[in-house]
């Protein structure tokens, strides 16, 4: 049996990272895979790079230049919806015509055009398409936020300035309808909670939709005495947060509510401003941001390897995410397997990962109060090193590559027998 492993990039974004997990995990179980990417970032040998670059860089471009013009020349959500309207035509390649199955993750801004997905399902090959956000249930729209219109033929989107019935939104629905039509994919989603969006998902009615999380490289983040890494990072101050993103002032990731819940530590809950570091990891476009912090902090950048982010983990107390929508929360059991307490909020992926007040603590959804409250407690808890090493444990005994590697296996052999 080998897989195809198609994804926009191999290292560049959540999904990348997934993917690229995805399949160390399963060559190292005996599978025979191949990664397909249109930007290739390592130099992993089992990575294919397809495409132009001029061209792969035209298409991005091209596709952003038709939302533009019909969003009315408006640049709001530019980047929040995708119609894959171009695309590369992987199926003339040796690696896709090798494949018994060939498996999907995220293949926007110009890897994979609806026409291109359409040739792939004519080709008869089995195909899974893991889902890191909600884009292959949706019209247009990676997170639909309070939008229910997918459940019935999108329309009228909330994303584009002009709001009608046959908009941008509802005509890449049909498109979206016709790409599907007759054909068969086996969508699995990351969490329960994109799981029950994607059954409620006009388009994705009859489609067989099942529920695999995402796996973390275990033996690459590391459980480190947390004095020890402490000391490492000079740090001496008594309570430590983490916060990480591939960039931390993308609205949709929450930054505000942190930084309002640090301030309710401050001024209702007793803690003292030089008792609480903030450590910062990701990208930032407008740095300014930082002048809102309520508490020091440390901004690390971008950071590429495993071992730097164990260190981070390991030295703080709690993680925080406080984004509006998560699909799973990669950082979360990141955390978790280097000892650190999860603090994030309620009503999307990270309720598969969190038990309340067990491993973690599940906030009231956009309330900074709740995550104040999720701080404090973390805060109080015990933080030896047999209960951070409890909290790995449950990581590698869920997460692990040889058990989400295993899921996926089984998976396949089933679409190689054509059960449903």
């Amino acid at each position: 049996m080998r897989v195809l492993i198609v994804n926009t990039s191999d290292k560049k974004g959540g999904a990348a990272v997934a993917a690229h997990r995805l399949t160390e995990a399963l060559i190292k179980n005996g599978v025979k895979v191949r990664m397909m990417v249109m930007e290739k970032n390592t130099d992993a040998l089992y990575v294919s790079e397809t495409g132009s670059r001029v061209l792969n860089e035209f298409r991005f471009v091209w596709e952003r230049i038709v939302i533009w013009v019909n969003n009315l020349l408006s640049r709001r959500h530019l980047f929040a919806v995708s119609i894959a309207n171009t695309g590369i035509d992987i199926t003339k390649t040796q690696e896709f015509r090798e494949a018994d199955i060939i498996h999907l993750h995220w293949i926007n801004q110009g890897m994979l055009s609806l026409k291109d997905i359409r040739k792939i399902l004519s080709s008869g090959k089995p195909v899974v398409w893991t889902m890191h956000d909600m884009w292959p249930l949706t019209a247009i729209c990676h997170y639909a936020h309070e939008c229910n219109r997918f459940t019935t033929s999108c329309g009228k989107c909330p994303f584009l300035k002009l709001r009608w019935s046959n908009d941008l939104s509802r005509r890449v629905f049909h498109r979206k309808q016709r790409m599907l039509d007759g054909q068969h994919i086996c969508y699995v989603a990351v969490s329960s909670w994109l799981a029950r969006n994607a059954q409620a998902s006009a388009l994705l009615q009859g489609q067989r939709i099942e529920t695999i999380p995402n796996t973390l490289t275990c033996d690459k983040f590391t459980l480190i005495p947390q004095a020890e890494a402490r000391k490492k990072l000079s740090i001496k101050e008594k309570h430590v947060v983490v916060f990480g993103a591939a960039r931390i002032d993308y609205p949709i990731k929450g930054f505000s509510y942190l930084c309002e819940a640090l301030r309710i530590l401050i001024s209702q809950k007793g803690f003292k401003r030089e008792d609480i570091l903030l450590i910062l990891f990701g990208g930032i476009k407008d740095e300014g941001i930082l002048k809102t912090l309520p508490t020091p902090y440390l901004y690390m950048g971008y950071q590429k390897s495993e071992q730097a982010l164990s260190g981070i983990y390991s030295a703080a107390d709690a993680l925080v995410s406080s984004s509006k929508y998560e699909t799973f929360g990669q950082t979360l059991i990141e955390a978790q397997a280097c000892g650190c307490l999860p603090v994030s909020f309620d009503g999307s992926g990270q309720a598969d990962i969190i038990r309340h007040q067990e491993n973690g603590y599940l906030a009231r959804r956009l309330s900074a109060e709740s995550l104040a409250e999720g701080l404090q407690w973390a805060f109080t808890q015990d933080h030896s090193e047999e209960k951070r090493a409890s909290l790995r444990s449950e990581v590698i005994r869920r997460y692990s590559g040889d058990v989400i590697a295993s899921k996926y296996i089984k998976l396949y052999e089933q679409l190689s027998r054509k059960e449903v």
